[in-house]
């Protein structure tokens, strides 16, 4: 279980992320909204520790993330997987070699630097690629790849990592609506098939309650929403959005519940 105490994010006097606390149990897959600068970001930087909290606390079990150093800090982001919104890829590598490159976490400085993996690790990562249909790329250069096919290769690469928590930050901010699709349907498809937990910022309302099993919304770097999608109505989607509800809501307005006096929102405060 990923559990966060009371955590707090400053830049000089803004709070970014201010005071909070969550708990995400094992094998959920958990998207978190919000308007731009509501602190979904430097929220998920934290828990891998790409940035530090100014205060609180981030614990996985038992383990407290935000006191690891060095080595137990790198075999928590082997844990803790990233997938970014620009791919991270290699372009000029083929498609396997950037995989691969999420084996760099388990093995030995000279074989991760000299790209030196075995017999197996290959199979895990062409495994990874096939699972994502897209084995018959291995060998193709990762720059000549579409938006998508790039994307779910840095779905493979965090595959290899054997992680048991994937953090995506805005996955497909960058894709149009059938590769949207494609990537949203990989994300859920290693949350079901390996239980693996998966917290993705999404910017639409429509993916996040189609794909997402809960809806943690931000709001001023503040948790100001948290329950399953169908509790997210439009009122509630306004509240976090403001100005931008209605480039979030749009035509997929209808699909929000309308609230009335007696909706029990889950609110958080």
């Amino acid at each position: 279980m990923l559990r966060l105490e009371n955590v707090v994010k400053k830049f000089g006097d803004k709070r970014a992320v201010d005071d909070i606390s969550l708990l995400v149990p094992r094998g959920q897959l958990v998207g978190v909204i919000g308007a731009s600068g509501s602190g979904k970001s430097t929220l998920l930087r934290m828990i891998n520790r790409l940035g530090d909290p100014s205060s609180g606390d981030i614990y996985y079990g038992d383990v407290n993330v935000t006191r690891l150093q060095g080595r137990a800090l790198r075999q928590w982001r082997a844990r803790c997987a990233m997938i970014f919104q620009q791919f991270n890829l290699a372009g000029r590598l083929d498609v396997l070699t950037n995989v691969m490159m999420g084996r760099a976490f388990h093995a030995p400085l000279r074989r991760s630097v000299f790209k030196l993996w075995t017999d197996e690790e290959k199979a895990l990562g062409l495994s990874a690629l096939e699972g994502l249909d897209i084995g018959r790329l291995s060998g193709q250069r990762a720059d000549t790849l579409s938006g998508g096919q790039q994307q779910r290769v840095a779905i493979a690469r965090a595959l290899v990592q054997e992680p048991e928590l994937v953090l995506a930050d805005e996955p497909i901010a960058s894709l149009d609506p059938r590769n949207t699709q494609v990537v949203m349907d990989a994300l859920q498809h290693i949350n079901r098939h390996f239980g693996i937990t998966v917290i993705c910022n999404l910017h639409s309302l429509d993916l996040a309650r189609k794909y997402c099993d809960r809806l943690v919304g931000l709001a001023g770097g503040r948790l100001v929403f948290d329950d399953v999608p169908a509790a997210l109505t439009e009122h509630v989607a306004r509240d976090l959005y403001g100005l931008e509800s209605a480039d979030v809501i749009g035509a997929g307005a209808q699909g929000l519940a309308v609230p009335d006096a007696q909706s029990g929102l889950a609110l958080a405060h």
